[in-house]
């Protein structure tokens, strides 16, 4: 009798991954965000109109207008609105996984390489195809060096360094949300009083640093793969 495949033993030794759940949780968050956004516009009267005062409505404009503007002033091209949607939800997905560590008990699901790498994988995808779609088959000149003599010296070094670019996405960004949890946790554990607050602060800043450094890294590769700039 043939015995069916158990995936929860492939993927964690049949329990669920601790990464898996967070990131779960992370995705149903945002999911819920965006559906109540979407609701949130869908009623308004005047679509068209931002809303005074401070709304849901406001919140999320707020947030869509920053980064339109954050892509653009990083991608600096004409059609740069296009690749807003992609690098936005990057970019607000590493937020709010970073932000979940900063709950008490909570491990930040980009503090394991396993999503990070995933992460880099994603973008590295992301810029070799904006790479093919700017420039056709010619985009494979770029990993051919500038002189063409030395193309057989350069293509495996512009390979090796295209290669190895998901896996420094990766490790630097779980690098340091792990080493930001370890010393919010340490030092939460050592005192309760005003020290925790003045981490958990701390916390919040490299949460969003982080999240920015990890997605200007992403577009500044789109960048260089769509413009063939060296």
């Amino acid at each position: 009798m043939q015995r069916s495949i158990n995936f929860l033993e492939l993927i964690g030794g049949g329990k669920i991954p601790e990464v898996l759940i967070g990131t779960w949780i992370v995705m149903g968050i945002l999911i819920v965000f965006g559906l109540a956004a979407r609701s949130s516009l869908a009623g308004a009267k005047d679509p068209v109109m931002p809303e005074e005062g401070m709304s849901f409505r406001a919140l999320c404009e707020v947030l869509v207008e920053w980064l339109d503007g954050f892509v653009h002033d990083v991608l600096e091209t004409h059609d740069y609105r296009a690749l807003v949607p992609f690098f936005g939800c990057i970019f607000t997905f590493i937020l709010f996984a970073n932000f979940f560590g900063l709950i008490p008990g909570m491990e930040p699901p980009t503090a394991n390489t396993d999503l990070t790498f995933a992460l880099g994988t994603i973008c590295f995808g992301f810029y070799i195809v904006q790479g093919f779609r700017s420039q056709g088959a010619s985009y494979l000149r770029s990993f051919l060096g500038p002189y063409l003599p030395l193309a057989f010296l350069m293509l495996p070094i512009e390979l090796a360094d295209n290669l190895f670019r998901p896996f420094s996405l990766g490790i630097r960004l779980a690098a340091n949300l792990f080493a930001d949890h370890t010393v919010l946790s340490l030092f939460t554990n050592l005192t309760k009083l005003i020290i925790p607050v003045a981490f958990y602060a701390l916390g919040a800043i490299v949460c969003v640093i982080q999240a920015i450094i990890f997605v200007v890294l992403s577009m500044s590769y789109v960048r260089l793969a769509a413009s063939h700039e060296h």
